[in-house]
């Protein structure tokens, strides 16, 4: 693995980690999750222990790798709904990589001209809740497209199991991902009435690292606005030419930390920022379908991404 890869493998290991101390997973379904990621038990044992997690068995970690899933909470409520009247929105595919990729596309109705964005969904896949955020940003004038990045293991709803789509993309190299990206770009840029020249990126979690990472593949790019993700290389930050908002909750240690280093990276490397950090707000605060949901900071935050949005596309 390279450095960013490594950094957003351990990412999800760390947010399981963290949902394991934090009462809202399960000790088998951690060490479950742990053997996904690891590869195997030797795997998981040598992850658990960068985690500072000790005190596990082999034997334990056996068992685990048996256990039936955890179960998730249904999550269905939107904001905006999938036939809302303003909006045009549902399933798309289109062909790149040697392969049929998925997606949800959103925009508004009557297919006029309009700046376009990417929206990167977080690690469990492109859930109904990333869906319903391309609707928000298509009902606020823009084209949308949700692309989902487990395209090339059947699509986010063939699998029932989130841990495995979570380990899939841990697993697989940053590069291959950021490939999958720029190919949705093309795709997004492609569509009738399509800006191009106006492109901006949203990501939530894993795809806030992602967007990062996009960010500095994308020398075009006007916008990116990475919600709680992991900060690229700061030796790659130079090649940033979009204007990133980039928004963190209080609570977030793990990523809110190295907020202050990578502002200073973009300040010197002459970027133009700004980071909204929400006192209080836990990771993935703007979730409404998650435990740690944060009404106040997700109103202001997603106001806040509308207005860099539309100043800088």
């Amino acid at each position: 693995m390279n450095d960013y890869q490594q950094d957003l493998f351990r990412y999800v290991a760390e947010e399981f980690a963290e949902d394991y101390r934090e009462g809202e997973m399960e000790r088998r379904e951690f060490l479950r999750r742990s053997v996904l990621l690891g590869g195997s038990v030797v795997g998981a044992r040598t992850l658990l222990a960068t985690l500072g997690i000790t005190g596990v068995s082999a034997a334990e970690l056996a068992a685990a790798q048996t256990a039936a899933p955890q179960n998730e909470p249904a999550k269905s409520r939107y904001q905006i709904a999938p036939d809302d009247p303003e909006i045009e929105a549902g399933a798309v595919t289109y062909e790149a990589l040697g392969r049929t990729n998925l997606a949800y596309l959103a925009r508004p109705k009557g297919g006029g001209a309009a700046p376009v964005v990417l929206v990167i969904h977080e690690n469990r896949g492109l859930q109904p809740h990333i869906e319903d955020v391309a609707r928000r940003v298509a009902k606020a004038g823009f084209i949308a497209l949700a692309p989902d990045f487990v395209s090339s293991e059947g699509g986010t709803k063939k699998f029932t199991d989130t841990a495995l789509i979570s380990s899939f993309i841990a697993r697989t190299p940053a590069e291959t991902h950021a490939a999958h990206g720029l190919e949705a770009v093309r795709f997004l840029r492609s569509q009738p009435g399509a800006q191009a020249e106006r492109l901006g990126m949203v990501g939530f979690c894993w795809g806030g690292g992602m967007t990062w990472l996009l960010s500095t593949k994308l020398p075009d790019l006007k916008a990116a606005i990475p919600f709680y993700g992991p900060s690229p290389s700061f030796a790659e930050i130079p090649k940033i030419r979009a204007a990133v908002l980039g928004i963190y909750g209080g609570k977030d240690a793990r990523i809110t930390g190295n907020a202050a280093a990578t502002e200073k990276a973009l300040t010197d490397a002459g970027v133009k920022h700004e980071f909204l950090i929400y006192p209080g707000a836990a990771h993935a605060f703007h979730n409404d379908t998650g435990a740690n949901y944060k009404q106040d900071a997700a109103e202001n935050a997603w106001a806040s991404t509308l207005v860099w949005l539309r100043g800088n596309l």
